[in-house]
């Protein structure tokens, strides 16, 4: 393609080298599975990115109400509700940058009577988001591990430390549902003043880091609980997806394969670096050994992108987003993404 052709085929485009090449933003957090494709070690096939290091909650909002960037680590949630709905102006691919378990997203106050998860059953919960990927697993974790009446507990809404936190997309909740929204205190204040009796949140409120410790997490040893969880139930919660800007992906379907391979190929590259016995990478005592112990726990494999690796996961999300009101209707697997990532070609 030459300059003329270049000029022709959109701005998008830029002649490196006497190859033109689509140049795209793409804004991510700051985590080492991502590290090699933002510093341009791994570099997407005919692709220039121009890296964003941003906080994930603002990633989160400008890219859902703005699209300011054309690749963006995004909430899960919001993008199965988007798309369950026929509103979503992007396409994600099956990166999945951030997964957690969250038994550790259970927070109570040190004096609380409320030892297990049982004990949640008719209790006055807070949360950031109803429609936050950390809350929606939580609550199906609830429904079908704990058999817990989800609707038997009031569901407050705030924001976690700050006050005047909303909900990003609109809900179709339940009948039975009991929830609420405040938009004038934060669930850290209502957990200390008793207003509330537990709050489930990824972020943890502030009371929780000071010295008083007046409030803690209700699983003290969530590690434990979230191996006996995994080996029951195959699953792994993925809470970020990337997704690419509709326009950009309807413009040049390729890139959605050849994005993927690259997070893929920036992926093991941070495991093996990880698991590198010769210098430590990470200021964590014995990381390299947590590595070995973790790959053997999920089968060689501790930290699978695509389809077909996460279909318990994908599944009982779905599952989830459905029964809460989260997504307006139950999608299929399948059409969470380009059907160009369904599957890869085999030599």
């Amino acid at each position: 393609m030459n300059k003329q052709d270049v000029q022709s085929a959109g701005s998008r485009y830029v002649e490196c080298d006497g190859i033109a090449q689509l140049q795209l933003t793409m804004a991510v957090n700051d985590c080492d599975q991502v590290r090699d494709l933002v510093t341009g070690v791994v570099k997407p096939d005919g692709i220039i990115l121009t890296p964003l290091i941003l906080p994930i909650e603002e990633i989160f909002f400008r890219f859902t109400y703005h699209q300011e960037w054309d690749v963006s680590e995004m909430s899960f949630a919001k993008y199965v509700s988007l798309t369950a709905a026929g509103e979503a102006p992007m396409v994600a691919i099956p990166v999945f940058t951030s997964r957690v378990f969250r038994h550790s997203a259970f927070y109570v106050r040190s004096d609380s009577v409320i030892k297990d998860a049982k004990h949640l059953q008719g209790k006055t919960i807070g949360i950031p988001e109803w429609a936050q990927t950390a809350g929606v697993y939580v609550r199906g974790m609830l429904a079908e591990y704990y058999d817990i009446d989800i609707s038997s507990i009031n569901w407050v809404q705030a924001g976690v430390n700050q006050a005047g936190r909303k909900e990003k997309v609109n809900l179709s909740l339940p009948k039975e549902i009991r929830y609420s929204s405040r938009q004038d205190v934060s669930l850290n204040e209502m957990l200390l003043s008793g207003e509330i009796d537990a709050a489930i949140t990824a972020r943890p409120p502030l009371a929780f880091h000071e010295a008083e410790a007046k409030v803690k997490r209700l699983f003290t040893n969530s590690r434990t609980e979230e191996k006996k969880y995994y080996q029951k139930t195959g699953i792994f919660p993925i809470m970020h997806v990337i997704a690419i800007r509709r326009d950009v992906f309807d413009e040049n379907r390729w890139v959605a394969t050849n994005l993927y391979k690259a997070f893929d190929e920036a992926k093991h590259r941070s495991v093996d670096r990880l698991a590198d016995f010769t210098a430590s990478c990470i200021p964590v005592p014995w990381g390299a050994t947590l590595i070995e112990e973790a790959t053997a726990d999920f089968d060689g494999d501790l930290w699978p992108y695509g389809i077909e690796n996460n279909l318990s996961t994908l599944e009982a999300f779905c599952r989830y987003a459905y029964d809460q009101g989260v997504a307006s209707r139950h999608l299929k697997v399948k059409e969470l993404f380009p059907k160009e990532v369904h599957s890869s070609v085999k030599v």
